[in-house]
Parts: structure tokens; C-alpha cells; sequence
């Protein structure tokens, strides 16, 4: 997908400059790939692609645009473009609950999410315009297709450590996530 595609599936209250525009086309264009090598069906992988268009559609906003939309005040000013744009997207008449938790959770992630949600908190992470630990963040995406499960913990786990590592606090979302995919590996495991 490209920046211009992204431009027109863009809905009309976006507030999402060049950089984000570009940040989307390339997460977008990784769901594509990703959904193509897993064999998801076509309605899936549009399910995954209105999540990622929709996911940064108000990441440039600002705190009193957020606002208008309900922000959540128990998270930090930077990740209510998430809870921002689901509801706009609601609004707007997005009618699939997957791709508005995706959109909503995808700074924290959720224990309730479906394959939409957990491709798009990959993606959005390990999409090839982010410059840090390219090597590590390359073979997630090479693996992500044979064995998203395991890459999403394995993600997961990066992003909880670094967090902590840097003093950063978690959102419940985040705990629960975490737990919810720690408890599907052990349980696929037995």
C-alpha cells in the first residue's frame, strides 16, 4: 500500500501528518504480506488493514482534539490517539468491535483481542521505518508468518522489559495482555 492510498482511506476527521501517513502505508503493507504467507482470508486481512489505516489516524492530534473524543485519562496524553480514534471511527460507523479494540489498545495491548488486534500490535511495532534493533525487529517479521504466537509474546516481552528496564510504569491493559498470551503458550504447550 502506498502513502497515497493511505491519504484516501484516510477517513475525514484524521489528523495525521506525512510522517504518520508513510508510518501507516508501511504497517499496512506488512498486515498484507503477513495475511498473504498465512493464508488469512481476504475479509480478515481487510479487518487487519482498516485497523492499521485507522490506528494513528489521530496520533498527530492535539490534547483538545483528543479530548472531543473521550480520552482516557488514567493513560498518558500520548496514547489517547488510540482510544480517540476508535470512537471517532464508532462514530463514523466502524461497526466491527476486533478492529476498534485493535485501534483503541494498540499503544498497550489487550487481553480481548482478536487476530486484528494482535497482528496490528505487531506491525505497528516492528514495521521497517523504526531504526532501533533493526536486526532484531527483521527476523520478528521474517518469523511472524510461520509463528505469530510465539513472535507476539516474544514482542510483547521486549517492549514489558524495555518499559521496566526504563522505569516506565505498565497499564493494566498491558498485565493482563501479557498475561493472556503467557497463558495460551502454556496452555498449548501441555
Amino acid at each position: 500500500m502506498s502513502a497515497d492510498d493511505v491519504r484516501r482511506e484516510m477517513p475525514p476527521w484524521a489528523i495525521a501528518g506525512e510522517r504518520r501517513i508513510e508510518h501507516v502505508a508501511r504497517v499496512v503493507a506488512l498486515l498484507e504480506r503477513w495475511g498473504a504467507a498465512l493464508g488469512a482470508p481476504a475479509g480478515e486481512v481487510a479487518r487487519w488493514r482498516r485497523a492499521a489505516v485507522l490506528h494513528d489516524a489521530l496520533r498527530d492530534a492535539d490534547e483538545a482534539a483528543l479530548r472531543r473524543y473521550g480520552a482516557q485519562s488514567a493513560w498518558p496524553v500520548k496514547t489517547w490517539h488510540g482510544p480517540a480514534a476508535a470512537a471517532a471511527a464508532a462514530a463514523d460507523g466502524e461497526r466491527d468491535q476486533g478492529v476498534l479494540d485493535a485501534v483503541r489498545y494498540h499503544s498497550f495491548g489487550f487481553a480481548g483481542w482478536d487476530q486484528a488486534g494482535r497482528m496490528l500490535y505487531l506491525a505497528d511495532y516492528l514495521e521497517p521505518g523504526r531504526t532501533y534493533e533493526r536486526p532484531t525487529l527483521d527476523a520478528w517479521i521474517a518469523r511472524t508468518a510461520s509463528e505469530p504466537g510465539v513472535v507476539l509474546r516474544e514482542v510483547a516481552a521486549f517492549r514489558i522489559a524495555w518499559r521496566l528496564k526504563n522505569g516506565g510504569r505498565l497499564a493494566q491493559e498491558t498485565w493482563e495482555f501479557w498475561n493472556s498470551i503467557a497463558a495460551d503458550a502454556s496452555s498449548s504447550s501441555r
